[in-house]
């Protein structure tokens, strides 16, 4: 199948995928959008001030010091088992520790925004539990404003009973309802002017909002580098005049994985090009450099196993419930759709390393591959980028570098120009 009958073959893929799916808008986020523009300053919204835990492994009380009373809501989610507390949007004012460690019944526990609007706490506990209660204080007698979890252990099947009976409505609140919606998306952007048929690029910052991806022992965050370097690539490649761009988050906000590969395939991208900075647990070694991953069921190797099983894990990470999530097509239509896209995914990971090699530190591997939900786009071309570790000092001072990460963004755009090259040029040649 050539790179011209791609389209019509993809078109089929997407018309059939509409109907199995119900055609469940992807709405995302892109660069300029007004709805951005209009949100309220930091400084307005109520600020928590303090996050602690006390009890046994019997009952655990959770306590959140807040600048102001406010609204909540908390359910329970399994497989692995979280407590999950949903709050109007809160400015985070923490030790920058906070939720690392844990006590009693939680063994730790994480915060941050999950849509515009919207914050999210997600308690993870050791064993099924059940909430006991779950209240807001107003601020009286010189103390503060106070949110209180208060959680009882139980048995499992009483855990999953609570689930279906007493949780189902709030989680489809947010977790629950589309994934455009949890993420607290705007509305569709308008379609590009008729007639422009320069190729969509869909850049992906990854990680955002309440997932923090990995994080520097010097303190910065996974989500923070690669936002800052999706924008200098977009930017790049914005100036060339030959592509249209999107990003799937232009802030520090939380998009489900499903809803990545939504966004790509409701758009036609034609690359869609996720980017990482990776991190190696203390105690398993040193690695550094840039390694570009395609999507693969069998792992090429086991770190590449390893980093697809933590990249998966996002959803998990910011209290999205994984049980609901459904087949993208007829799993014939994917196989037969990925042979193809995996083949110019793989010509653009391969473009990639040859420009890479003149500008950045890479890998002793380069190219690898795994099973990455964000890749798992039928129709797309996708890669994943991980830019470099954020554990190793070197890399962490590349990865923070506007320099480097300019250098390392011209690198990739000309890849990105290789890769298109023969597709402008017929283009320009129907003219």
């Amino acid at each position: 199948m050539t790179l011209r009958r791609l389209p019509i073959f993809c078109a089929l893929i997407s018309a059939i995928s509409a109907i199995l799916l119900g055609a469940a808008p992807a709405l995302a986020a892109e660069h300029g959008n007004a709805a951005r523009k209009s949100a309220p300053a930091a400084d307005s919204f109520p600020v928590a001030t303090d996050m602690r835990l006390g009890g046994d492994e019997k009952q655990t009380r959770f306590v959140v010091d807040l600048s102001q009373k406010i609204d909540l809501s908390a359910f329970t989610l399994a497989d692995p088992y979280r407590v999950v507390i949903d709050l109007p949007q809160v400015t985070f004012k923490l030790p920058p520790k906070a939720g690392e460690s844990g006590r009693g019944l939680v063994k730790a526990f994480r915060y941050g925004l999950i849509m515009q609007g919207g914050s999210r706490i997600v308690l993870d506990t050791k064993r099924p539990v059940r909430i006991d209660k779950a209240f807001a204080l107003d601020a009286a007698d010189g103390q503060p404003a106070r949110l209180v979890l208060d959680l009882v252990a139980t048995d499992r099947a009483s855990f999953l009973r609570t689930i279906a009976q007493d949780n189902r409505s709030s989680s489809a609140k947010l977790g629950g309802k589309s994934a455009a919606n949890s993420a607290g998306l705007p509305g569709q952007p308008a379609p590009p002017a008729a007639g422009d048929a320069r190729p969509l690029i869909v850049l992906d910052p990854g990680h955002g909002g309440i997932d923090n991806g990995a994080k520097a022992a010097s303190g910065e965050l996974e989500k923070d580098v690669v936002l800052q370097f999706a924008m200098t690539l977009r930017d790049k490649l914005e100036r060339s005049g030959k592509y249209r761009l999107a990003l799937t988050r232009s802030d520090d906000t939380f998009i489900p994985l499903s809803e990545r590969v939504r966004f790509a395939r409701a758009k036609d991208a034609a690359l869609f090009v996720s980017i990482h900075a990776d991190a190696i647990p203390r105690g398993e070694g040193l690695a550094e450099g840039a390694t570009i991953y395609t999507l693969s069921e069998n792992a090429s190797d086991a770190e590449a196993a390893r980093l697809a099983e933590a990249e998966n894990r996002a959803d998990a990470i910011a209290g999205v419930d994984l049980t609901a999530e459904p087949d993208d097509v007829a799993n014939i239509l994917v196989d037969l759709a990925q042979r193809e896209t995996k083949t110019y995914s793989m010509q653009f990971a391969r473009l990639a390393v040859g420009e890479l090699k003149a500008t950045a530190r890479l890998h002793k591997n380069p190219v690898k591959s795994a099973g990455f939900k964000v890749l798992k786009a039928p129709d797309v071309p996708s890669v994943l980028v991980e830019l470099g570790y954020m554990s190793t000092k070197a890399d962490l001072k590349l990865l923070t570098s506007t320099a480097w990460q300019a250098k390392t963004a011209a690198a990739l755009a000309q890849a990105v120009d290789h890769y298109f090259a023969p597709r402008l040029a017929r283009g320009a040649g129907a003219n």
